[in-house]
């Protein structure tokens, strides 16, 4: 069965310093026509930083939409002219002071597919220095370090709710113990 919809018009209804709304007219497979809310975002990057001794780098921060501080790993929107590896090296050496080396890809992870078109790119690395944050102005957040095993059991215990964290911590810990890392 054709799954796939097609746009026949798209109207611009809010145009944000980060988010763009829109809203779009759609043929269905089945030729009959919908409406399709759709936030657009220029994507982001997460990175889980492991130390010697595998340590994982977090990072909390209060999130307004939740209106609650959230543990995550560094992470940030996709800035232009940047491959997402180096977003992802501005955002852990911003946010927690840190330099990696031997960053692999986790891949990507489409966080709420069924309105934005948001696509995060997650990756891995060991960290080779660290220093202090620097984030950026109007950004409050405090590091800290907390064992692998530790995170995975405060994913696994829902003590850890973002999604790209959970994701990136679990695949980290699974590549880890498969010595593929």
């Amino acid at each position: 069965m054709l799954l796939t919809e097609k746009t026949l018009s798209s109207k611009e209804i809010f145009n944000g310093k980060i988010l763009h709304i829109t809203h779009d007219e759609v043929a269905l497979p089945d030729g009959s026509r919908a409406m399709r809310e759709v936030v657009r975002h220029p994507g982001g990057v997460c990175v889980a930083a492991l130390d010697k001794d595998n340590n994982l780098l977090f990072v909390r921060q209060f999130r307004y939409p939740y209106a609650e501080v959230v543990l995550e790993l560094p992470a940030g929107k996709l800035e232009p002219g940047a491959t997402p590896l180096e977003n992802g090296k501005r955002e852990l050496l911003e946010e927690t002071g840190a330099v990696g080396y031997s960053y692999i890809t986790l891949g990507q992870v489409y966080p709420t597919p069924g309105y934005t078109d948001e696509i995060i790119h997650l990756y891995a690395c060991r960290i080779r220095e660290q220093g202090e944050s620097r984030p950026d102005e109007g950004e409050f957040l405090n590091v800290e370090k907390i064992p692998l095993d530790k995170a995975v059991e405060m994913v696994l215990n829902n003590r850890v709710v973002d999604a790209k964290t959970q994701i990136a911590v679990l695949k980290i810990a699974l590549l880890l113990q498969s010595g593929k890392i």
